[in-house]
């Protein structure tokens, strides 16, 4: 096999447009971090804050460009399957696994759309059915979807035997088709749906986003920040992994609108240490972040009895009205870590019940806390923040013999667009922070 080709000579610079921060990062050719910058999103034009990122680094001529985006509340997508519990489900789970917010399930034989359209989806995922199985509630909702004039792109990835007669109902929509995501009773397939989606997200979707006016823009983003990180938390457990003690990593990135779990393990064979990543070790909590989502965060914490009352409501409600809010008071920061503390405990209760607690036996060898909430916080905050992680009931045994850090310098996406564009080890450089801090743990 041959060898990847080396980063060029002048380096990399990488780059995750987000909803509020553009932030970027330059590395060496060999993978040392040069720097890093950070700039308010600027829509309607982004390309004004990547500007000024690339101009806080120094960035050269010639550095390669990598970027990731979640601008304009990411990627937003539909389910629509035939039972809830069977292809819906398996449609949710491709859906998580391909850095996408899940904003509408629904199941069965669909009448009305509204409830869809209400949920402003950027991509619809149609599926149902096994191949060579009933064939009659996905073409229904296909052609429901071609009736109502669905604008946004249709990922229709369901019984690959009526495949031809929904591709003909849906010929005036834009369609990407691909393998059915359960080809077979209890068999799941998610790859091809997964790169479907991302595929229409580029192609479609984030030209659409009133983020910027030219092309260039919707050219350098190579994928969606979720799967970016998700990419560099598995080559993190890579790197962790030994002959003896496979790595396991948890990843909470807590953000303005969402709270995203990652996980992975690397498994040890005979050929060395490789990762096994299954597509649902990524989870995404759309009603739980530190602004957009921050009441989310006081609901749950009440029906998981994290909270005894509704005391930071208001607090809560008022970071929602205005997303913008930075804390100038040691109270303001004392409600934020609560907050923050309370979304990445209920995010990660939330992600071990998906996945059936895949860590294994030991539990996560590292816990990696991610967001701009931690990467500002004090010492002591971020004290308070493992105190009560630590300390929770259903993550004690998860967390017992995990060393907890922060990605104080936002690695993880940039790790996985290095490792995507072909420069796995200047992706290994970048992440050896993080590696050592757990291996000098042990």
């Amino acid at each position: 096999m041959p060898a990847s080709p080396p980063p060029p000579a002048a380096g990399v610079l990488c780059l995750d447009v987000g909803s509020t921060w553009t932030k970027g990062a330059l590395i060496a050719p060999d993978g040392e971090l040069l720097g890093t910058a950070q700039h308010a999103t600027t829509p309607p034009e982004v390309l004004t804050g990547i500007a000024a990122v690339t101009s806080a680094l120094g960035a050269p001529p010639g550095a390669e460009v990598l970027a990731c985006s979640s601008a304009g509340g990411g990627l937003r997508l539909a389910v629509v399957g035939q039972e809830r519990l069977v292809s819906a489900e398996a449609g949710y789970r491709v859906a998580l696994s391909a850095g996408a917010k899940v904003v509408h399930v629904s199941a069965g034989a669909v009448e009305s759309l509204r409830p869809l359209r209400a949920d402003r989806p950027d991509v619809v995922l149609l599926v149902g059915g096994t191949d060579g199985g009933d064939e009659s509630v996905l073409l229904h909702n296909a052609r429901r979807l071609a009736e109502n004039r669905i604008s946004v792109p249709i990922v229709l990835a369901g019984n690959a035997h009526a495949r031809a007669k929904a591709l003909g109902l849906l010929s005036d929509r834009t369609v990407v088709a691909t393998d059915n995501v359960l080809p077979d009773v209890g068999e799941l397939n998610p790859g091809p749906a997964r790169q479907a989606i991302r595929a229409a997200f580029l192609q479609h979707v984030i030209g659409g986003k009133g983020l910027s006016r030219g092309k260039r823009f919707r050219s350098l983003v190579r994928t969606v920040t979720p799967d970016a990180v998700l990419v560099g938390v598995s080559r993190l457990a890579h790197l962790l992994a030994t002959d003896d003690d496979p790595g396991a990593v948890l990843v909470v990135d807590v953000g303005g609108a969402t709270t995203d779990v990652y996980s992975a393990v690397s498994t040890v064979e005979e050929t060395g240490a490789t990762v096994a990543l299954p597509a649902d070790r990524r989870t995404v909590e759309g009603d739980i972040g530190m602004r957009w989502s921050a009441p989310g965060i006081v609901t749950e914490s009440r029906a998981e009895h994290l909270l005894p009352d509704d005391a930071l409501l208001p607090a809560a409600k008022r970071r929602a009205t205005d997303v913008d809010f930075i804390p100038s008071t040691p109270d303001e920061s004392e409600v934020d870590t609560q907050l923050a503390a309370l979304a990445a405990t209920i995010a990660v209760r939330r992600h071990l019940r998906l996945v059936d607690n895949r860590l294994g036996p030991r539990g996560a060898g590292l816990l990696v806390l991610s967001g701009g909430v931690f990467r500002h916080a004090t010492p002591a905050s971020l004290a308070q923040v493992e105190e009560s992680l630590r300390a929770d009931p259903v993550l004690r045994p998860i967390l017992r013999t995990a060393r907890i850090t922060v990605d104080r310098d936002y690695v993880l996406a940039p790790a996985g667009l290095l490792t995507e564009a072909g420069h796995p080890e200047a992706a290994n450089r970048l992440l050896g922070g993080l590696s050592q801090a757990w291996t000098t743990s042990r």
